[in-house]
């Protein structure tokens, strides 16, 4: 078996000095590293890894390895894969099998390869490794002892094949502990979409009417971004509680069909098929800018885009605008893929320092604890540990509860 599939091993350079310029900024995996370095916990572990490729991840995938694991990884995402990021973990040992612009069969193909390498440990973004196991290649089920899944749909399809009994070993939903969803995806999110769309547009945000589709975390932090650089923003929903929410934070709320028509720039953060579609492309303005910020590519309909377009164009990079048959011009983002890797370089370095140390303490737990088949939240002890570290290497104290203030929270007498 090939030790990696990559456009060019000669990028490595390049591709390490972005791995180093991040780990200065992520304390917690500096501490981590640390604490485990002698122990080597990994030692016999062969984690599988299907993530976005870029300078953070590739600091997790090298520390995995720097703990005795054995690493096989794969790009998540076509357009977030960095090449020069793929040579350089090939350098450092990991076995990567991925490349920028990547085909949807080349990107399975990949999927398998990893997989290939029986791995004890699945580190999932989007859980394509685990359903790939699951429909294609059942026989690694019985050496896998779980794994874990960071971002909202991952974990939305294996809550779906835990409820319907299909999941056949342990997984850990990261994306659900306060560490990750906190941080990561109100404010890293938040951050990293309006640097997509920035870099990718070079448009001013002040002014704009910014239309947020879907106000969960995700949503809640392009929101408040939006707002921070002036920009009008309303909030389409369909969940009551998140629409009275996002109404008391000052936002606008209002369905898809009456934001059609005003919106300048669109963002999707829902985790849903085509809630931006035909009806809603039909009311828009002229040059409008559409991005989506779900893992997956479905969220903005792009066969309604194509069907009612003569032509596509491409002015700037990153960009596909649909000439509609009308004439009005609809821009694009990223082929509809997550604006702020496909566009830019994904979360801040600070977030993702919190989020791949849980994903590694997850990875940890997984492969020296023996736990049913289910899906199981991030122990409690663990995401408190985490922001402890960083809090700690940010030179942060807090107050502690005194013995008296502990034994009077367990008390329902006064």
């Amino acid at each position: 078996m090939a030790d990696y599939e990559i456009k060019d091993i000669n990028l490595a350079e390049r591709g390490q000095k972005k791995i180093d310029w991040a780990w200065q900024y992520m304390p917690s995996l500096q501490f981590l590293y640390e604490k485990y370095r002698d122990s080597q916990p990994f030692s016999g572990a062969v984690i599988a890894a299907c993530l976005h490729l870029e300078a953070k991840t590739a600091n997790l995938l090298i520390t995995l390895c720097r703990l005795g694991a054995k690493v096989a990884a794969c790009g998540s995402n076509p357009l977030s894969t960095q090449d020069d990021i793929c040579s350089a973990l090939a350098k450092n040992g990991v076995h990567v099998y991925s490349h920028r612009g990547m085909s949807t069969d080349e990107y399975f193909t990949y999927v398998r390869k990893v997989l290939n390498y029986k791995p004890n440990v699945i580190i999932d973004d989007g859980a394509d490794l685990v359903a790939t196991v699951h429909q294609e290649m059942p026989e690694l089920i019985p050496n896998i002892l779980g794994g874990s899944e960071e971002t909202t749909s991952g974990v939305k399809r294996l809550k779906a094949m835990n409820a319907q009994g299909v999941l056949k070993f342990p997984m850990i939903d990261v994306n659900d502990a306060l560490s990750k969803y906190l941080f990561d995806n109100r404010y890293g999110t938040g951050q990293s979409v309006w640097d997509g769309f920035i870099r990718t547009t070079n448009m001013i945000v002040a002014g704009k009417t910014v239309v947020v589709v879907g106000y969960g975390w995700c949503g809640r932090g392009v929101a408040m971004r939006a707002q921070g650089m002036g920009a009008h923003v309303v909030v389409t929903e369909v969940n009551p509680h998140k629409a009275c929410e996002a109404l008391m934070d000052g936002f606008r709320v209002m369905s898809m069909e009456q934001a059609a028509s005003i919106g300048d720039i669109f963002l999707t953060l829902t985790g849903n098929i085509h809630v931006i579609r035909a009806e809603h492309f039909e009311r828009m303005k002229n040059g409008v800018v559409l991005g989506n910020a779900g893992h997956f590519d479905v969220e903005i309909s792009k066969p309604d885009l194509s069907s009612m377009s003569d032509h596509i164009e491409h002015l700037r990079d990153n960009i596909d605008t649909y000439v509609l048959k009308d004439g009005r011009r609809i821009n694009l983002l990223g082929e509809g893929r997550l604006t702020n890797l496909a566009c830019a370089d994904g979360h801040p370095i600070e977030i993702m320092d919190l989020s791949f140390s849980l994903q590694l303490e997850s990875a940890l737990h997984i492969f020296t604890h023996k736990l049913e088949k289910g899906l199981y939240p991030v122990p409690a002890e663990t995401d408190r540990a985490v922001m402890e570290s960083k809090l700690a290497a940010l030179g942060i104290e807090i107050d502690k509860m005194t013995d008296e203030q502990i034994e009077y929270m367990k008390s329902w007498q006064e």
